[in-house]
């Protein structure tokens, strides 16, 4: 019986990972990767309404800027659009780091099936995760700086005149 039961197909892949040790040792090895693709998501909505916000505001700019009113307002546009610029970069690198994340949890389970050792991938994954994240907050990084100077530009403005 027992040597029926060798030929059926995908046999071998149910006795290697029939063990629920093996099983749990992967989903705890999981759960760091999980709480950085949990981390990298709340970090994306801040972003993201940051973006929203830029875009808003110049879409608002331009529509007042059509009249004559609304062309003080222009002296804005340069460094919003930096900001744009700059989160919209940040917001693509997250998303390429939950991405790569994602794989790298994908790895860890696919490594209790396999008998070829993942480890090599999952490291590199892992490195490119990183690398994606550091990436995207540098770029929030400089979209927040861009929008410090420009407040810092304003306040000296008001108080010392233009």
């Amino acid at each position: 019986m027992t040597d029926a039961l060798l030929i059926i197909p995908g046999i071998e892949l149910l006795e290697r990972t029939s063990s629920s040790i093996r099983v749990q040792n992967v989903v705890q090895l999981s759960m760091a990767p999980a709480f950085l693709l949990a981390g990298i998501g709340a970090v994306m909505n801040v972003m993201t309404n940051r973006l929203i916000w830029v875009a808003n505001k110049i879409e608002k700019i331009l529509k007042v800027s059509d009249g004559d009113e609304g062309s003080e307002l222009l002296v804005e546009l340069p460094a919003l659009e930096k900001r744009r610029v700059h989160a919209q970069r940040a917001v693509m690198l997250s998303t390429a780091s939950a991405f790569t994340i994602s794989i790298v949890i994908m790895l860890l389970f696919v490594s209790a099936f396999v008998k070829a050792p993942l480890g090599t991938f999952v490291a590199l994954t892992w490195l490119i995760t990183m690398g994606l994240l550091m990436a995207g907050l540098a770029s929030f990084l400089l979209e927040t700086r861009v929008a410090a100077r420009r407040n810092r530009e304003r306040m000296e403005e008001r108080t010392y005149g233009p």
